[in-house]
């Protein structure tokens, strides 16, 4: 039987979709998605002269959803484009297949062809081994937001655990802010140019497997990438006179440990990494806690608390540098369990070594069948200047979204 989990990482199902009719229905179209309008509010100066001195920036969205079921439900093609337009930057003005793919049910087995995207983590406050979708920067500094992968993932269901095997034709390369715009430092990033380790650059395939099981209370996954870095090198070159950086994908082998333990209250999460192919093989980890308060002072609200703490030991020399390498995160969870869905997280990390500070807010609250709004805010804290953070820690910003499901 598959787990529900399993088509929310298909995006299957998305948010938009809950008041659309049931996929079960053989040979039956669903038509859906969402659009939204957005604004973020920067309230410092730029610190680069490059930058424009933009104060509010406006952006739209659009992302519609067409699934396909037939097969008593057995069979499933899902397209899910996506299109952003920004008054300001023109690199997050852009358009990705999020997901374009076949899923086939079998009795013990499942398998998807196509673009895809596919998460992998158990903790909050960093990914370490979701390594299967390229990052799209410029939707979000926090890296949760994907581009869609190619792929064909092939999924088998047994007493011993679910088997995972990806293989990965088509690169995608990262994205990044325009030279002009807000969260971006003061070097011009020739993204046009990347190079590649490997000969076959964004044409070289790579592969993935991953194993999970539930063990009583533990759920435990162990996985191993080979392929192409996800995260680039960005190397200082002069083109025309001008220094710019130029990104660079090394070939890496990366195995992965996600842990989580689910007690009464507390849920115990950890991942751990170690990774070949960026100078000397590092390890890098991250393990803490989530506890709930269920029902506080007799309301029908929860309230988690968040604590974890994060390593990363690679040679900035030769890796991409790491925000999370000796940081401590907290945070507070707050679910009103209300009929219009409020949530809120509010967290923050902390570099022991450098004292640089990040802090985090999301909240939401649906404000009619079709309607949700979300604020979130990102501010940057005490950051010296010989910090990965530097280069923006003048971009802290303020960003109010209006989202219509359809």
């Amino acid at each position: 039987m598959i787990k529900r989990s399993t088509y929310a990482v298909l995006s299957l199902c998305m948010t938009g979709t809950v008041w659309g009719p049931s996929y079960a229905e053989a040979g039956q179209w669903d038509i859906g998605g969402q659009a939204s309008l957005q604004t973020r509010y920067f309230p410092s100066p730029p610190a680069h002269p490059a930058q424009k001195k933009m104060t509010v920036s406006p952006s739209a969205t659009l992302e519609p959803e067409w699934v396909y079921t037939l097969d008593g439900g057995d069979d499933r093609f899902s397209l899910i484009p996506f299109v952003r337009l920004d008054a300001d930057d023109k690199k997050r003005t852009h358009a990705d297949l999020r997901e374009l793919n076949w899923l086939h049910l079998g009795s013990s087995w499942y398998m998807t062809i196509g673009v895809a995207k596919v998460f992998w983590g158990v903790t909050e406050s960093v990914h370490l081994v979701d390594i299967i979708n390229q990052t799209d920067a410029v939707e979000d500094i926090s890296g949760e937001e994907k581009l869609g992968q190619p792929m064909v993932n092939i999924n088998i269901e047994q007493a011993w655990g679910t088997l995972s095997l990806f293989a990965l034709p088509g690169f995608r390369t990262r994205t990044y802010t325009a030279d002009h715009a807000r969260l971006h430092g003061p070097l011009a990033i020739d993204t046009g140019n990347p190079s590649y380790e490997s000969a076959r650059g964004k044409r070289h395939i790579d592969w993935a497997a991953r194993w999970s099981k539930g063990i009583g209370d533990m759920d435990v996954a162990i996985s191993h990438f080979q392929g192409t870095s996800r995260e680039a090198l960005l190397l200082p070159q002069n083109r025309g006179g001008q220094t710019v950086l130029v990104p660079h994908y090394n070939q890496i082998g990366q195995t992965g440990l996600e842990l989580q333990l689910t007690t009464e209250n507390t849920l115990w999460k950890a991942e751990g990494v170690t990774r070949t192919g960026h100078g000397k093989r590092f390890y890098a980890g991250v393990a803490g806690f989530e506890h709930t308060f269920y029902g506080v002072a007799g309301s029908v609200a929860d309230i988690g608390l968040l604590l974890e703490y994060l390593y990363d030991g690679r040679d900035p020399r030769f890796a991409p540098p790491s925000l999370a390498d000796n940081d401590i995160f907290a945070g507070l969870r707050m679910a009103m369990n209300d009929t219009q869905d409020t949530a809120i997280l509010f967290g923050g990390s902390w570099d022991h070594r450098s004292h640089a500070g990040f802090i985090n807010l999301e909240a939401e609250r649906r404000l009619t069948d079709h309607l949700k709004l979300e604020i979130n805010a990102r501010f940057f804290v005490n950051v010296p200047d010989n910090d990965p953070l530097a280069a923006i820690r003048n971009d802290d910003f303020l960003e109010l979204t209006l989202n219509w499901f359809f």
